[in-house]
């Protein structure tokens, strides 16, 4: 009797997880698994670039659709971030290096943290825009920082860099730009 009662309660348990994943799988149609699939990787490559507006640490507005006719490497960062500071000194090098029709935008996601020490402490002159309300950060999709998307002078994403970068990195993507 209690083996008859112990392979019901296991037949059933089985029987309940096979319909449990097969109404799951139905629910999962290619639209929802590709747009799970985008929010994941982030925006894509050949996309046009979302225009946003943010405040530099100055308060000066700027506004990227402003930029049109430039290329720009737009940079994610936090000041806690060991990846993003490690990079910092190679994009001061670039921003003294650079070409004229280049604009560097660095977006931190932490400004209510010492931005501004953080920027006088590393010698940065490049624009550090600050994203306070986190805005700009989940319409870039931005999963890890530093994430940098390198968009051309018509406000296309022709690449994406996620970690670290050094200079050659930094002058390999924004040479590729047009």
């Amino acid at each position: 009797m209690i083996k008859k009662v112990m392979a019901s309660v296991i037949l059933i348990s089985l029987l309940t997880v096979a319909i449990v994943q097969a109404m799951d799988k139905k629910s999962e149609t290619p639209e929802t698994t590709s747009q799970t699939t985008a929010s994941k990787e982030g925006l894509a490559v050949g996309a046009k670039a979302p225009d946003f507006e943010l405040k530099t640490l100055t308060g000066e507005k700027i506004k990227l659709s402003n930029l049109k006719g430039k290329k720009v490497m737009l940079n994610f960062w936090a000041t806690w971030c060991p990846p993003c500071k490690a990079e910092m000194p190679a994009m001061e090098q670039f921003s003294k290096q650079m070409q004229k029709d280049i604009v560097i935008l660095a977006v931190n996601i932490d400004p209510q943290l010492d931005v501004q020490g953080f920027v006088d402490e590393n010698k940065i002159t490049f624009p550090i825009l600050l994203d306070a309300d986190d805005q700009v950060n989940e319409t870039y999709q931005v999963l890890s920082i530093p994430t940098t998307y390198f968009i051309d002078s018509k406000g296309i994403i022709q690449n994406k860099y996620t970690g670290s970068m050094d200079l050659d990195v930094m002058k390999d993507f924004t040479n590729k730009l047009k």
